[in-house]
């Protein structure tokens, strides 16, 4: 299948992330990936090597997961595939290899130092050749065949990887030294030494595995934020059956059912409260510490803590339909996904093996050339260092390890990545554009203000009127006149009639009276005015952003309303820090102008757009990518979903709409603008990981082949060992990703 795929089957494409077992280098990714691309039936696949993982879109009426696992195995790799835990196979398989490295790495070690004492301190003795041969020769092909099992895979199918350079420069070490110490004569009768290197294939084959002992260890730390997650989720669970509390199995719970929650358990499942009630520390998901009171028809989420209190929850979300197993899929396909610099060092890390290949095969040419009486000697030596030294797993490791660690700290945060495009794109961002109601402001209106008309009496008679009309109303302001008047005991009388005025109010009589509630300029239409005094508190009102509506009786104001949408206590703060970075800050939002004109006042932004539809929303934040800005759009609602598509870097408050948060890239779980500022830093501090690795990785092997090749030797007469070089090869994987978990302990703050 082509990227020109129809609609028809784009919309058939099933999209999946299987573990993959066996790769050890950034080139065995770029061979699973090819080999998926070519099986007939996928769409798209990419390989991540940091997690060992592979995203795959295939059709599946034409290729099978089998298939998939078939084609990934013929060139020596594994997928797993239709298993009900895949992630607890990788880990099961992953702990079993990094087993099996561990006692390769500590026998080829044991063998290998003998040979290293033998070589360097007994190259004269008449049996050292033959006593390093027998220790070597285990290490090579024992301890260290996988190299070679590898290696041959590869070639099979015309490809190369790390293993293949390992495979090729301990071989020929090992070959051309036991041919020299099976038949020395060949050289004593061209009056030539017969050399041997067997430390240089045992310590090679030591350091490498050594180094992707370490490497293997590191990278389990860049997975923490998984784990971490996968943690919330309990093993078992309590469900009311036949009027009984049954224990059973998370996995065997089913939608419907009620689930018991004691004091201090993992709630394991999303759900309805029926019965009971408790506080829920649910900071995983909003990020906020203050638990959160529940009670009957209130809803839970897999994951969160529950307190002192116990409960019966009906389950609506288990497995993997719960908020916790979709912010666990949002992290794992965030990790899994390549940052657009990604796809440059995966087209080199594809031919780099190749290339080494070449410059090692044309060392040794040179030196057969050029390298006068020891001409073969130092070619074969300098050959089988170059091989040795250049090691394409840090180039592969630098921007996956990265990103891995960056999407963790950031789900550690409650700030959910989509995909690493966006997380490398934000640190770039110069303009973030924000929408008013539950981004800047709560998102809830409320009654800040009541003022009654001066000399009016039976105000609890009125208040009653007032709730009948304002209860029956399906304006939002309506319900926080109505929910106040409430909370003050105020109780709903009948009216004789009611009417809804669309665009002006409403309007109901009470004992033969009509009476009026709506806008001032529905009033001055019904020439009813409000005394001076009323007038002045509106205008008031209204510059500090509060929405007025006017209470009547047809004759003269009995009440003047004060609403707003409170901003939230943390949107100034974040305001001030976005502007302190020299990024601009923009509001667009559907309410009037005078409205939006106080909030943006209020909270010093440098622009605002009122009484905006959701095409006008996208147009601004197009007319700013005209000016050559880096767009942030943060939004929650239906309405900011075509803006959140436009912007370069999209993100939904995370209680939202769930358009919005499909739309938007990168999720903000607590609500809070507070974690604006956190994610661009967050951005910064990965790409900046990502550049540093990057930079070490290529300056390594910059650096280290023509060291390997000889280039000094004309000069200075230095020829780089191929032990040292097996260790260093084996260091600068360590050394990447050590580098990347600097970040989990970098405050973004």
């Amino acid at each position: 299948m082509t990227k020109s795929a129809t609609k028809e089957q784009t919309l058939a494409l099933k999209r999946e992330t299987f573990p993959v077992l066996e790769m050890s280098c950034a080139a065995c990714a770029v061979s699973v990936e090819s080999m998926l691309k070519a099986t007939t039936g996928v769409n798209e696949a990419r390989v991540n090597f940091a997690n060992q993982s592979a995203w795959v879109e295939y059709d599946p009426q034409v290729a099978k997961p089998a298939d998939l696992r078939q084609a990934v195995q013929s060139i020596g790799y594994d997928l797993v595939v239709n298993v009900e835990d895949p992630q607890a196979v990788k880990e099961e398989a992953l702990h079993k290899a990094y087993e099996d490295l561990k006692f390769r790495t500590l026998g080829a070690i044991i063998l290998a130092v003998p040979v290293v004492i033998l070589g360097m301190f007994f190259m004269d003795w008449k049996y050292s050749p033959w006593i390093s041969f027998a220790l070597t020769a285990p290490v090579v092909f024992y301890f260290g065949r996988r190299y070679f099992f590898n290696a041959w895979k590869q070639a099979a199918h015309r490809q190369a990887n790390m293993d293949t350079l390992v495979a090729l420069s301990t071989g020929i070490a090992f070959l051309f030294s036991a041919f020299n110490t099976f038949f020395p004569g060949f050289w004593h009768a061209r009056g030539l030494h017969a050399h041997v290197y067997y430390e240089a294939a045992a310590v090679v084959v030591a350091f490498i595995s050594l180094g992707k002992l370490l490497e293997e260890r590191a990278k389990t730390n860049t997975s923490s934020a998984i784990r971490k997650l996968m943690g919330l989720q309990p093993k078992t669970v309590r469900i009311i059956s036949n009027d009984a509390e049954i224990e059973i199995p998370l996995a065997s719970v089913k939608s419907g059912q009620i689930v018991v929650v004691h004091p201090g358990e993992k709630i394991p499942v999303d759900g309805r409260v029926t019965e009971g009630s408790s506080f829920v520390d649910e900071s995983m998901i909003s990020g906020e510490p203050v638990p959160v009171e529940k009670s009957s028809g209130a809803k839970v989420f897999a994951g969160t803590i529950n307190q002192k209190g116990s409960f019966r929850i009906e389950a609506t979300g288990v497995g993997a339909d719960t908020m916790l197993a979709h912010i666990i899929r949002m992290v794992e396909e965030a990790q899994g996904s390549k940052a657009p610099v990604q796809n440059l060092v995966d087209r080199i890390a594809g031919i780099f093996v190749p290339v080494v290949m070449g410059i090692s095969v044309l060392t040794f040419v040179l030196w057969m050339i050029f390298g006068g009486e020891n001409a073969f000697t130092h070619a074969l030596l300098t050959s089988v260092t170059v091989l040795v030294i250049a090691c394409p797993c840090a180039l592969g490791l630098a921007t996956p390890t990265a990103i891995m660690v960056g999407v963790g700290k950031g789900a550690e945060n409650g700030i959910l990545i989509k995909d690493a495009e966006s997380l490398e794109i934000a640190h770039r961002v110069s303009a973030v554009v924000l929408d008013k109601t539950g981004t800047i402001t709560e998102g809830k209106p409320s009654v800040t203000d009541f003022e009654w008309q001066p000399g009016i009496t039976e105000k609890e008679l009125l208040k009653s009127v007032l709730l009948s009309l304002e209860s029956r109303s399906e304006h939002p302001l309506a319900g926080a006149v109505a929910d106040v008047l409430r909370t003050d005991n105020v109780k709903d009388d009948s009216l004789t009639s009611f009417e809804s005025v669309t665009g002006r109010g409403v309007k109901g009589m009470w004992r033969g009276e009509t009476y009026y509630v709506g806008s001032q300029k529905w009033m001055e239409e019904l020439k009813i005015n409000a005394a001076d005094a009323l007038e002045q508190l509106s205008h008031k009102w209204q510059e500090k952003a509060k929405t007025t509506i006017y209470f009547s009786n047809g004759k003269e104001i009995l009440a003047v309303i004060a609403i707003a949408d409170r901003i939230k206590p943390n949107s100034p703060e974040a305001i001030k820090s976005l502007r302190a970075r020299g990024i601009e800050v923009y509001m667009v939002t559907g309410d009037q102008k005078h409205t939006a004109g106080a909030i943006a006042k209020m909270i010093d932004l440098d622009g605002f757009e009122a009484e905006a539809l959701p095409a006008d929303k996208a147009e601004f934040v197009k007319g700013l990518q005209s000016k050559g800005k880096i767009v942030a759009m943060v939004g929650d609602g239906i309405n900011d979903s075509q803006a959140l598509a436009q912007a370069d870097v999209s993100m939904a408050m995370g209680r939202g709409t769930d358009v919005a948060m499909d739309v938007a890239r990168i999720t903000l779980m607590s609500g809070d603008l507070k974690s604006v500022p956190r994610a661009l830093l967050l951005s910064s501090r990965t790409v900046n990981g990502i550049r540093q690795n990057l930079f070490w990785a290529f300056i390594y092997n910059i650096i280290g082949i023509p060291l390997a090749a000889g280039i000094l030797f004309p000069f200075n007469g230095f020829l780089l060992n191929p032990m040292i070089a097996g260790a260093a090869m084996a260091m600068s994987s360590v050394s990447v990703v050590s580098n990347s978990l600097r970040l989990r302990f970098a405050s973004i703050d």
